[in-house]
Order: structure tokens, then C-alpha cells, then sequence
């Protein structure tokens, strides 16, 4: 006889009580109804609200440097904050359920508020190297574009974009200094899957925006594309 609905929720709460999964960033025990970041940690997220905004400084920023329809970021990240604990656990602690949860988050903002992004057909993550890749395990930006799938049910496409060159970080050169070091790093492997359509590039942190800028300008190499762009997280407050 299979059990009851009424009696795998009596067990699943006596499992919980007795092994409890533990909140990713506070790490205090998860209620039945919480999963991965309690509420708790969830209300305390620094978030934009930038969706809601076709000016906000994320777009003010990308302006004149690439034709994008909408860019946004979820979150606030600064030193010491949630948001950079946040990205530390999926970036170098292997923690890949966070990436997942923010997108999902987002994807809740987005469908629940609107936005100013139109019908996203395609989301596609900017890629890392290969190399960088099979070091990490996984590409944090993929699990952002999962959740993201997920909530907004828009299919995902991490191999539309292939990175070809491996970068360092950008934060010490100039504005003309990036943009060559990330100049023809990307390439557009499955043009098909983008012809036509209105794509949402999606990125972790957006701090001098070159790699967008390169990623973006080579996916608008495919024909009648239109773009935006989401990242989880930009400085502030």
C-alpha cells in the first residue's frame, strides 16, 4: 500500500527534524516549506529593483557600446555583503544550488512584477574557457540561466556561445585596454539558435561590462537578433 499523502509529509518532517538541511548562507536549519536560503536570508537580498527601470545605471552603462533593448542586475554587491558571500559559495566553494536559487528569484521578480525586458525567446550564458571550466566543474552562469529556465519557462542554450580565449581580470586596465584584451574572445557556435530571436544574455557580476560588451556584440553577429542582458549582481550599496 502506498502511503498517504498526509503520511510522507509526517515523514519528510521527521527526516527534517532529524537530519535538517541547513540554510546556504546562515547555515540554521531550514523550515519544512524553506529550500536551500531560508526567508530570512531571502528579505535581506540587496536587491535593484533595476527590471522596473529602462534607465537604470546598468543600462546607463552598456549605453552607446552595444544595442541592447534592457539590462538589469538582480542584486547589489559590495565588500563584505550577502550578495559577495553569495558569489563566493558558487564560485569557489562548489555550492551550485545558489546559482540555481537566484535565478529562480529573479525569475519570480520578473514574472510576478514585469519588467521593461520584452518576450525573451532564448536565454544564453556568457561562457568560460574550457579550461576554466574544467577546473571549476561547472560554469556559474549556466546555473543562473537554469533558474532563470526554470521560472520563466524560456529554454537555456550554454552552447550557443563558445569562449576561444582564455582572459585575466580587467579590473586594473583602461576602458581601451579591456576591450582589447576581450576583443574576438567569443565566438557564435550555433547561429540557428538565435536567428530571429530576442535573447537574454545572462552574467554573474557586471563590473567594467567589456566581457558583456564582447559576449553581446558576437551574438548580434547571428541575423535579426535583438538583446538584453541580466546579471545577478552590479556594485552599490
Amino acid at each position: 500500500m502506498k502511503p498517504t499523502t498526509a503520511i510522507r509529509t509526517y515523514l519528510n518532517d521527521l527526516l527534517l527534524l532529524a537530519f535538517p538541511d541547513n540554510c546556504l548562507l546562515c547555515t540554521h536549519p531550514l523550515m519544512s516549506d524553506e529550500k536551500d536560503i531560508c526567508y530570512s536570508c531571502i528579505d535581506s537580498l540587496p536587491q535593484t529593483d533595476y527590471h522596473l527601470s529602462s534607465d537604470n545605471p546598468v543600462a546607463q552603462h552598456l549605453w552607446g557600446r552595444v544595442p541592447l533593448v534592457h539590462a538589469a542586475s538582480y542584486l547589489y554587491v559590495r565588500d563584505g555583503n550577502v550578495t559577495q558571500q553569495m558569489i563566493h559559495l558558487l564560485k569557489y566553494k562548489g555550492k551550485k544550488k545558489v546559482g540555481i536559487k537566484l535565478g529562480r528569484l529573479y525569475g519570480y521578480k520578473l514574472k510576478e512584477q514585469g519588467s521593461h525586458y520584452p518576450k525573451i525567446d532564448i536565454i544564453v550564458p556568457v561562457p568560460l574557457h574550457i579550461n576554466r571550466q574544467r577546473q571549476r566543474g561547472y560554469n556559474q552562469c549556466d546555473l543562473f540561466a537554469q533558474g532563470l529556465s526554470e521560472i520563466l519557462e524560456v529554454p537555456y542554450e550554454p552552447s550557443v556561445l563558445t569562449r576561444v580565449i582564455e582572459t585575466v581580470s580587467q579590473t586594473k586596465h583602461s576602458r581601451y585596454e579591456r576591450w582589447g584584451n576581450v576583443e574576438g574572445i567569443f565566438e557564435l557556435s550555433q547561429p540557428e539558435k538565435v536567428t530571429g530571436k530576442n535573447v537574454l544574455l545572462v552574467d554573474d557580476v557586471i563590473t567594467t561590462g567589456a566581457t558583456i560588451e564582447s559576449a553581446a556584440a558576437t551574438l548580434l553577429q547571428g541575423k535579426d537578433v535583438t538583446l538584453s542582458v541580466a546579471t545577478i549582481a552590479t556594485a552599490g550599496r
